[in-house]
């Protein structure tokens, strides 16, 4: 395995996990990107990263991809809250002959889960006596709501169960035909995500729990390791082949 020199955009929570086990896997970190100026600034350490591993707000997403796809630096994100602007990225993308990868959830398990959700999703289309809720839940620092990894969960049951057509908060009175959604903040919560199929005779659920953020960081570090010398728009689905 190739030692990267690694560019950190935006040195919050996930920042500062990803630089711990980048070290420890024998990465540099070159740069640190976490205001305007250091854009500048460190501009030269930026170019010669082999990888930039973005995490930070839904505002500066779009823009801090597009400079790092101009600068023709491979671009690992795992912020959300931006999935409208994907269409433009992705041509944004192919304009620059760049290298993008996103994800709503870097761990591991979680894609797991997003698999399972999908052949579950499914089996249960022929059986239209359960109606469907997801909860999630996590910390208070966290700015969208519901969460990235709910709209993916959600966004593939209506792909895959024939009798979903979307979602709702559960207090908008979702119809029998769409998810009723809650997202809850509690303080030092990691992330939480359970799936509920409930009909008058029983209820099947699926959920996932993260204790920590070390499997995001070490799914954001594993997708900077696979990512250079690629081009185009991947997901965890290309890397983990699911």
């Amino acid at each position: 395995m190739k030692n990267l020199k690694i560019a950190i955009i935006g040195y919050g929570r996930m920042g500062k996990e990803i630089e711990k086990y980048a070290l420890a896997s024998g990465h540099s970190i070159h740069a640190i990107i976490d205001n305007d100026n250091d854009w500048e600034t460190k501009l030269e350490q930026l170019q010669q990263s082999d990888v930039a591993i973005e995490f930070t707000m839904p505002s500066i997403v779009v823009s801090n991809l597009k400079k790092l796809m101009e600068l023709n630096v491979p671009v690992v994100t795992g912020t959300t809250g931006w999935w409208e602007q994907l269409p433009d990225i992705e041509q944004f993308c192919a304009r620059c002959n760049a290298s993008l990868f996103y994800a709503s959830n870097f761990s591991i398990g979680v894609n797991l889960f997003f698999a399972l959700n999908r052949y579950l999703a499914n089996l249960m289309s022929n059986f239209n006596q359960y109606s469907l809720s997801l909860e999630e839940t996590h910390h208070t620092q966290k700015l969208d709501a519901p969460s990235g990894t709910a709209i993916s969960m959600v966004k593939d049951i209506v792909k895959h169960h024939k009798g979903i057509t979307g979602w709702k908060f559960a207090t908008e009175a979702p119809s029998t035909d769409e998810i009723a959604v809650t997202a809850h903040r509690i303080e030092n919560v990691t992330g939480t995500h359970k799936l509920i199929y409930k009909s008058e005779i029983d209820t099947i659920s699926i959920e996932h729990i993260a204790h920590n953020r070390e499997g995001f960081a070490r799914g954001a570090l594993l997708a900077a390791q696979w990512l250079p010398g690629r081009k185009g728009v991947f997901t965890m689905n290309d890397l983990l082949k699911l």
